[in-house]
């Protein structure tokens, strides 16, 4: 038999920070730092060490000793188990107040490039109810709580709502959730009913089988509401029933789409989608611009807080109406399109062709005629010659995915030389990573954290970049790049 592993365990840890994955830091009065799930700062604790790194520990708490006066009742009684909001139980004030550090800190210790200006961070409007958008799972397997267990209830149950963290076949039955307003809760529970009184099947991933499968509500400012059903066989008869009833009981549903997917993920972005009712579409408000949104489509999944973020990003641009605006990684054309209307011409990358023709069609819906876009990876798209036919940029916008910009699209920015960049990020990580890259020849003026999703450690960060004069070249048509 093997040696038993010795329980250690760490006395008195004060935390005092939020950081990845819903994790809070604290420090043992010797110095040693420790990530902990379920503390918030200001807790004392003693914990067990569940893994050892060389300069951390990760652990969970076997005791508090002393709650933080910074501690909040969660809202939600799945709070805990689905783990969409890691921080419910966190003051909102000090939520967005540790945020802020975490944006600071990642500049400091990463991007390393003095920041000209910080502005105070942007908070959300709402806290509860700012999501537009949300998916669900269909499940045989019924996640217990440690209660449930003790108590042998049994898990073979059909179900519909959220895997918990690190648990992809099992699913916890969700039966009020507080990031999407309604009718979303009336929508998913009621599509759980008519799925038993029909007797329908749950999808079971072990045996790759199950008729429902998956659910996505998108609910806009607008009163539109549009439901994606992905169903795991093919079955006309059974489909047609299903989708005839909660479309009949559904009236708040503004369209109503299904997809068949056999696949072994359950994305559906490379999945046929069948309208069943409706347009095929809903549509959505930010600012002065209308956006036509289809089941595939990217779009910012907090509406109002979008609008925040957009206007940092032309309060940092300061168009006058006569630049010539580059947009990397554009998506549908959200800020390209909320942008255009200040400047001479907006040129806009992404690499899915499919939200290229959504910024197409959006272009169109709006009037705009000053915007063109490119579909391909940028890093492929943003060239010398690419700069020759659109012109130089006089100024850039680029919001990358979470991993950042290529290396191979940073160098372009420094041979392009705008005059400005407004970077926006959902990682503050690697955007300070990028703009120490870029530091060769830009100063970070000022930068705005902007609070994207309340309770969850998410945040974004816009920063605005200057050349600096010794680059700074007169206009030349035609130069060069």
């Amino acid at each position: 038999m093997g040696k038993k592993k010795k329980t250690v365990i760490l006395t008195n840890v004060l935390f005092h920070g939020i950081a990845d994955r819903g994790q809070c830091v604290g420090k043992t009065a010797e110095g040693q730092v420790v990530f902990a799930i379920g503390p918030v700062p200001g807790d004392r604790a003693d914990v067990v060490v569940t893994k050892k790194r060389r300069d951390f520990f990760l652990a969970r708490v076997q005791r508090y000793l002393e709650y933080s006066p910074l501690r909040t009742e969660p809202v939600c009684t799945h709070f805990g188990q689905c783990g969409g909001c890691k921080w419910q139980h966190l003051d909102y004030a000090e939520q967005i107040r540790q945020k802020e550090q975490v944006v600071h800190h990642a500049f400091s210790r990463i991007g390393r490039v003095p920041i000209g200006e910080w502005l105070p961070i942007l908070g959300g409007e709402r806290t509860t109810y700012y999501r537009n958008k949300m998916e669900y799972a269909f499940s045989n397997r019924r996640w217990l709580t440690q209660e449930e267990l003790v108590g042998g209830v049994d898990r073979n149950a059909d179900v519909l709502g959220f895997h918990p963290p690190g648990n992809f076949d099992k699913v916890i039955d969700i039966t009020h959730c507080w990031l999407q307003e309604e009718p979303a809760n009336k929508i998913r529970n009621t599509i759980r009913d008519i799925a038993f009184e029909q007797g329908l099947s749950f999808y079971d991933v072990h045996q790759h089988q199950g008729f429902l499968r998956t659910l996505m509500l998108r609910v806009t400012t607008q009163e539109q509401a549009m439901v994606v059903v992905a169903f795991g066989e093919a079955d006309a008869t059974k489909q047609d029933l299903f989708l005839k009833t909660v479309s009949e009981r559904l009236p708040e549903i503004t369209t109503l789409i299904y997809c068949v997917n056999t696949k072994r993920n359950d994305a559906m972005y490379d999945l046929e989608m069948h309208t069943f009712a409706g347009p095929g579409y809903v549509e959505e408000m930010l600012g002065h611009v209308r956006y036509r949104i289809g089941p595939q489509s990217f779009f910012q999944t907090n509406t109002r807080q979008a609008r925040a973020l957009y206007d940092t990003v032309v309060d940092f641009a300061q168009l006058t109406g006569n630049e010539n605006v580059y947009d990397l990684y554009t998506g549908l054309g959200s800020i390209a399109l909320y942008v255009a209307q200040a400047a001479r011409q907006v040129v806009g990358i992404e690499e899915i062709t499919a939200a290229i023709d959504d910024a197409r069609t959006n272009a169109d819906l709006n009037g705009v005629d000053n915007v063109t876009f490119y579909a391909g990876d940028v890093k492929d798209i943003l060239t010398p010659e690419f700069a020759d036919r659109h012109g130089r940029p006089d100024v850039l916008i680029t919001d990358p995915p979470r991993a950042g910009m290529h290396e191979a699209v940073v160098q372009m920015l420094l041979q392009l030389e705008a005059p400005k960049i407004v970077y926006v990020s959902c990682d503050p990580a690697t955007q300070a990573r990028d703009i120490n890259r870029l530091a060769e020849k830009y100063d970070v003026i000022k930068a705005r954290p902007v609070d994207m999703f309340p309770h969850t450690h998410h945040i974004e960060n816009v920063a605005l970049l200057a050349l600096r004069p010794a680059q700074t070249h007169e206009d030349e048509p035609g130069r060069e790049i």
